[in-house]
């Protein structure tokens, strides 16, 4: 039974969760519902906010398979509790729509990935069953996410589209030629809405969800219960704070709300076209798309509604909203493996894996090529949360919670303060029995003691830091949409940053070319541009392998290929839509050099030229263009001179990659040391081959073949050097860092030893450091894992003299703290693919690496999650900095992701900077700490503030134990403080105080020194430990002082016009009464005891504030913060005013007393001793 009653949902994911079933009880309900009655609605809120007790007090445990509610928990570290509830989702199928085998299908839970058989589905179909049929399936939704019940697997599973377990090979045969209406009814039910629906709330609904936190249950509790005790001003005070924090709130939540809304809504409903099986075209609206569908894309672009594969044509998106990158996007149709060449059947389509042939919801097509007749088209592969957009999404409506030790501490010194609260409440409880209170009046006075002890302002006034932090980074650039993230920056220890972009310019300017001829490298070229290499071969592979368009008129594209062309300075022409309408197949792209290059007249050596060719006109075709691939690390294209027979095969790419698939004969010997040698000074290398393809391929043939077929057997041709500039600032802002003990690591996706070098060059590595490359090699032909280590500086494949011995490794690796890695001076680097088998077989190594790496490069966009998670496993705050291009997971998942891209592909991040440079690092660890610092500082005054007027209401309410005891009469001193006095002390002193003090700004530099992460430290718990035991014993003296006096008397001064003492008065009423003659103090208020503890604790706010006010090395030092200086000495003044110089109407109002024939200064010294 157990095994029924617990299951694991999306096992092995990030969102792994355990499910447990339950069915509704009727008696455990009417029990509850009693509950609720008798506590007056507090088990119904109680219930609200912990779901897990929700669904155990109303349900019984059943099998997951037959229950009516699961209840969820995530197997991470914050272990949430959700419950959702199972709906039915009702299939019935008239004769004339789905087939009988669909419906059962569904019902045994196969519909959860319509995948399998469809060739079938639809042959069945067709037959038209005529039973109806009705089939119910169980599933119910968590975050925007449905689950349906799988018979097979016995488990709820979410519902999947064509984007897992899809063969290349059955997407064109089994899902090309569209869906039938009846199929597409059916998909329609399962799979929903095709939207990414962002609701906003009503602003009644997120009131309802505000007033509901438990903080503003509690202060709508302590505002009753000081009404009761006629606390009215005090009550009113709190309820015109709370409304305005609520409100505040309100426009926070909602203004974000409505920004997410505002960014999804672009593609929300458009109306598209799609293709049915009979090949008749249906207008449909983008919100019925279902998975399988097969969609037209439209000539003049449009905003992608869905994630889909392109199967007919190609088009030019502008992915900015995914990656962060504006740089147009050439997406070509998925290769089809039943006509390639060497096409390979087996292989499973991915929407990552095969990103240059899938087009992503929410990206824009620019533009579309296509041959005549036929229509550029996609198959939907996902829909609405479940597309790449809807994910995004996602990971902002539902953020993983954040786990920071202050906010554990914090709660953990709030149970504390509740325990003092509960010693009050019983003491409270027996001195009032003691002195024979009425019943109401205990449970008044018992309760009260405990909104003392826990101050109600003090969510509010642990945010004050942060929101401040918010203003101060928005002022320098840096926008924070997760603001308690600003605290958590205060503890950063290590900082990732991307290369390209961040680190270094995000363009590339050419250095120059080296041509290789005869097997030999010619000497380097600077200009390019000339009469002697216009056609030649090296020239026509820079003018033809890239992937530029013209989108209005201006060239576009990847900025390396814009500067690549532009170096030639030749000219692009693509066809109009006109032209291509014409032909019968795709026109090409034709390059061609400005007349001025061109030699007056052509050499007649060329056979191949036909004879009707004007020998002065010379232009390439691109024919076919395979782009670039991050995992195969090169593209190529295929083009043809105008008026050659024979076409010409080009690729560029990693000169590693391009090397090993050219003839070895036309590779130079000295390839990898003239390499190393460009690598070493930080340039970028990209290689250059070529060869010519048989006459026999024809232009249609070209258009089917692999890119396999083409790239191969090819001719070295040399190589282009880029130079990629370090950013002005960059040095120095990683020295900054270095000085301030904040590690920091290069993540990056080019190659490993330009990748050390730009680290030597900015400083992230310095000249004398080693750095060891650790290569990993996978398991192959019965080989276990192993890893090989070299110098980096020596590395090349022929020479031996670099490799390390793997066993002297680890002893390096044995020393792991910081203090060993400054001594050694190690660093370690490594590429993707050493990275991910390291992870896989080398468990064990990965803290050390993680240690001590520095240079982690060809890393693909989950590796960098991947490394980010790994650093966080080792104990370390990790930030990262990237341009949002590739970055984004890892931004979302460390402590503090800086976007340097304000593009919408940033949402995701924490941060962004308005300004794309580094210095913005440094800038938000300062702020981070400031806020940090300024947490500690306000939650040890809120403490200290809480415990001194505990102990002042403690201390004046024993005196009447004291007196009952000395004098066995019925005469009590039934004091308290006043209500004004209260008010006073809370708003004129303690949120002066609270938000002045978090004014305090950064610390103009960072220092080696960091902040503690938690509230408890040693030194912290002494500081508030060593403050609360003078605090105490200050009162106390003063206390028991006054009553030393000749002048002290127990009797109230106006007791000539009054009887004995009241004694129902309330022990901790703040109530509101204004002086009168015939009931002038009926709590007793005005009495020295009170006077004198009320203005003794006045001082000690004070004192203690400024003792909390920490300035350097976090904060600018307090004399700084004007507005904090300017408040303490016009409270001071005013303090010491009303003291030495008493003023009628503020006695009257304060319920002060005036020591006769004393002064007033005669008792300050005990204070201030």
């Amino acid at each position: 039974m157990d095994k029924e009653e617990r299951k694991t949902i999306n096992q092995g994911q990030e969102d792994e969760m355990e499910i447990y079933g339950y069915n509704l009880c009727r008696w455990k309900l009417a029990i509850v519902s009693l509950g609720v009655v008798c506590t007056g609605g507090f088990l119904l809120l109680l219930l609200y906010w912990m779901p897990e007790w929700r669904v155990k007090a109303t349900c019984i445990r059943a099998a997951v398979k037959d229950c009516e509610v699961v209840l969820l928990r995530t197997t991470d570290e914050f272990r949430m509790w959700f419950c959702a509830k199972i709906r039915l989702l009702s299939l019935e199928t008239p004769p004339f729509s789905s087939p009988k085998s669909m419906a059962n299908k569904v019902s045994n839970g196969h519909a959860v990935h319509l995948t399998e058989n469809l060739a079938e589905e639809n042959r069945l179909e067709m037959n038209k069953y005529s039973q109806p049929q009705s089939q119910q399936i169980r599933y119910f939704t968590h975050h925007s996410v449905k689950y349906f019940w799988n018979d097979t697997l016995h488990n709820f599973v979410f519902l999947k589209g064509l984007d897992e377990g899809v063969s290349c090979t059955s997407i064109y045969e089994k899902h090309s030629a569209g869906l039938t209406k009846g199929m597409h009814a059916y998909r329609k039910l399962l799979y929903g809405v095709n939207e990414i629906a962002v609701k906003v709330p009503s602003v009644f609904k997120l009131l309802i969800k505000e007033v509901l936190n438990p903080f503003y249950i509690f202060q709508l509790f302590s505002v009753i219960l000081w009404s009761t005790d006629e606390y009215y001003y005090y009550a009113i005070a709190i309820v015109i704070m709370s409304v305005v924090s609520i409100i505040s709130s309100l426009y926070a939540i909602r203004k974000q709300y409505i920004m997410l809304h505002d960014m999804v809504a672009a593609h929300s409903t458009v109306r598209v076209s799609v293709c049915r099986v009979n090949e008749e075209i249906e207008e449909i609206f983008s919100t019925d798309l279902v998975p399988g569908d097969v969609m037209v894309i439209p000539l003049n672009g449009t905003v992608m509604p869905c994630d889909a594969v392109l199967i007919n044509g190609t088009c030019i998106v502008n992915e900015s909203m995914l990656t962060g990158e504006s740089v147009p996007v050439t997406k070509t149709n998925l290769p089809n493996p039943s006509v390639d060449v060497k096409g390979m059947g087996d292989e499973l389509y991915s929407p990552e894996t095969h990103r240059r042939h899938t087009l992503f919801c929410g990206t824009t097509v620019i533009q579309t090529r296509f041959y005549t007749g036929e229509l550029v088209k996609a198959i939907v592969v996902r829909t609405g949360f479940s597309t790449s957009k809807g994910q995004l999404v996602r990971s902002i409506l539902y953020p993983k919670p954040t786990d920071f030790k202050l906010y554990r501490d914090a709660y953990l010194f709030l149970l504390c303060l509740v325990a003092v609260a509960g010693i009050g409440f019983i003491y409270t409880i027996i001195n009032s029995i003691l002195n024979e209170v009425e019943v109401g009046d205990i449970i008044i006075e018992s309760l009260d003691i405990i909104t003392i002890t826990v101050p109600p302002a003090l969510p509010a006034a642990m945010t004050a830091g942060i929101v401040y932090a918010q203003r101060r980074l928005k002022k320098v650039g840096i926008f924070c949409i997760s603001p308690q993230r600003i605290n958590i920056c205060g503890q950063l220890n290590l900082v990732c940053f991307d290369k390209t972009g961040t680190l270094t310019e995000d363009g590339l300017d050419l250095w120059g070319i080296q041509r290789v001829e005869n097997t030999r490298f010619l000497l380097p070229e600077e200009k390019v541009c000339n009469e002697m290499l216009v056609k030649s071969q090296f020239v026509a592979c820079m003018a033809t392998c890239h992937s530029l368009t013209k989108i209005e008129g201006v060239l576009s594209g990847d900025p390396l290929d814009l500067k690549m062309f532009e170096a030639i300075g030749w000219i692009l022409e693509e066809a109009t839509e006109e032209e291509t309408a014409l032909h019968n197949r795709i026109m090409p792209t034709v390059v061609r050099p400005p007349k001025q290059l061109l030699p007056e007249s052509t050499p007649a050596g060329n056979q191949e030229m036909e004879l009707f060719e004007l020998p002065a006109i010379y232009e390439i075709g691109i024919v076919r263009q395979f782009p670039f691939s991050s995992a195969l690390q090169r593209m190529s294209v295929v083009a043809r001179v105008l008026g050659d027979r024979k076409m010409d095969a080009y690729v560029k790419g990693a000169p590693e990659v391009i090397a090993s698939l050219c003839k070895p004969e036309t590779v130079p010997v000295d390839f990898e040391k003239v390499l190393e040698n460009y690598t070493k000074q930080g340039f970028r290398v990209i290689a250059l081959a070529h060869r010519k393809l048989e006459s026999k391929l024809t232009w249609h043939k070209v258009q089917n073949i692999s890119r396999d077929a083409i790239e191969n057997n090819m001719d070295f041709m040399g190589l282009i050097i880029m130079q990629n500039k370090l950013k002005r600032e960059t040095p120095a802002v990683l020295e900054d860092l270095h000085k301030a003990n904040i590690r920091t690591v290069m993540v990056t996706g080019d190659n490993m030893l330009t990748a050390v070098s730009v680290a030597r060059d900015c400083g992230m590595i310095l000249p004398q450091d080693k750095v060891i490359i650790a290569e990993a090699l996978p398991p192959k032909d019965g080989k276990v894992a192993k890893i090989n280590w070299h110098y980096a500086d020596t590395l090349t494949q022929s020479s031996d003299s670099s490799a390390i011995d793997s066993e002297a490794i680890p002893v390096k690796l044995v020393h792991d703290n910081l203090e060993d890695l400054q001594v050694t001076r190690y660093h370690f680097a490594m590429n993707g693919k050493s990275f991910s088998v390291i992870l896989e077989h080398f468990q064990d190594l990965v803290p050390k690496l993680m240690l001590h790496g520095t240079v982690f490069a060809r890393m693909a966009p989950d590796q960098k999650t991947q490394l980010v998670e790994a650093l966080q496993n080792v104990d370390y705050f990790v930030g990262m900095c990237g341009d949002g291009a590739n970055d984004c997971g890892a931004l979302k998942r460390a402590h503090g992701g800086i976007s340097l891209s304000e593009l919408e592909a940033s949402v995701a991040s924490p941060f962004t900077s308005k300004t794309p440079s580094i210095s913005c690092v440094p800038n938000l660890i300062r702020e981070g700490r400031a806020a940090l610092m300024t947490s500690f500082c306000v939650f040890k005054f809120m403490a200290l503030y809480s415990i001194i007027q505990y102990f002042s209401v403690t201390l004046l309410y024993s005196c009447r134990l004291d007196i009952f005891l000395r004098t066995l009469q019925n005469v009590k001193i039934l004091s308290n403080l006043g209500d004004f006095q209260f008010l006073f002390i809370d708003l004129a002193i303690i949120l002066v105080v609270v938000f002045t003090m978090s004014l305090n700004p950064a610390w103009k530099e960072l220092v080696a020194q960091r902040p503690p992460s938690g509230l408890i430290s040693g030194a912290l718990l002494f500081s508030v430990l060593s403050q609360i035991i003078i605090c105490i014993g200050f009162q106390s003296l003063g206390f028991f002082w006054v009553k030393q006096q000749t002048w002290y008397k127990e009797s109230h001064p106006h007791s000539d016009t009054q009887e004995a003492f009241n004694t129902t008065g309330s022990l901790y009423g703040n109530s509101s009464h204004s002086y009168n003659e015939t009931n002038p103090d009926r709590h007793n208020i005005e009495n020295y005891e009170n006077t004198t503890v009320f203005f003794i604790s006045s001082f000690q706010y004070l004192i203690v504030a400024i003792a909390f006010s920490k300035g350097k090395p976090f904060r600018q030092p307090c004399y700084k913060n004007y507005f904090f200086v300017v408040s303490l000495i016009i409270l001071y003044v005013f303090i010491l005013f009303i003291m030495l110089h008493p003023v009628a109407s503020i006695d009257q109002i304060l319920q002060d007393l005036f020591f006769p024939n004393f002064r007033r200064s005669s008792y300050i010294n005990p204070k201030g001793a």
